[in-house]
């Protein structure tokens, strides 16, 4: 199964700053990245463009965005950009998708030996040499905040960890982040409450929890 990378609904629309503030990377990073490997060597890979223009901005779908915190975690170990590219290639064919940075084992089986990156995989073991320690850490608390679908692609981020409300699934407002099961955007709340308005007349107005409403001005304050 390859999986179409379309502008449409249901696939998400993300802006590089919308990925530097939901994923909390550098925009200069995640802009280089999608600018040299997305559109460039990995679209060159195959036959294909992973991002598209919109309002004279470039945007990517929900999988990339998964792809890119994985990436973005190899590349601050020290991991030559090179040798991720060819890792995504060879388990892009063995998992039959242009995500495997976003696939469920490929993200469960990431370990290190503190020298080198290991990534499990049916076939075998991929190796990747770093120059500093990979942080697993980081690796692990990011898969604790995706859900998968049967596929075993993402197919939903918590960006605050799922015990909090804040919701990033590309079937919903374009896949920009929301609240719980509604479509209110966290933004829309957080305006309220820098207006002065309590938590308990926001959630009375949008009919929402109390936590809920906690919960989006956490997200739009860590997002600032």
């Amino acid at each position: 199964m390859v999986l179409e990378n379309s502008l449409k609904i249901g696939n998400g629309i993300y802006t590089v700053k919308e990925i530097s503030r939901i994923l909390r990377l550098p925009y200069a990073k995640v802009n280089s990245w999608l600018r040299r490997y997305w559109d460039g060597k990995l679209g060159e890979s195959y036959s294909r463009n992973y991002s598209w223009k919109v309002d004279n901005s470039k945007a990517v779908g929900f999988h990339t965005l998964v792809e890119f915190y994985v990436m973005m975690q190899f590349s601050e170990a020290g991991v030559r950009p090179k040798q991720v590219l060819k890792a995504h290639q060879e388990l892009s064919a063995i998992y039959n998708t242009p995500f495997p940075f976003a696939q469920k084992e490929v993200l469960d089986g990431i370990h290190t030996d503190g020298k080198k990156i290991f990534l499990e995989s049916p076939d075998g073991t991929i190796s990747l040499d770093g120059t500093r320690q990979l942080n697993l850490e980081f690796i692990r608390i990011f898969f604790r905040k995706l859900d998968f679908g049967q596929d075993h692609l993402a197919a939903k981020f918590y960006p605050l960890g799922k015990e909090k409300s804040i919701t990033v699934d590309p079937r919903r407002q374009f896949g920009h982040p929301v609240v719980g099961n509604t479509n209110i955007y966290p933004e829309t709340i957080y305006n309220l409450h820098k207006a002065g308005e309590p938590p308990g007349f926001i959630a009375f107005t949008y009919e929402i929890s109390e936590q809920e409403v906690l919960d989006a001005i956490e997200y739009c304050k860590l997002a600032a």
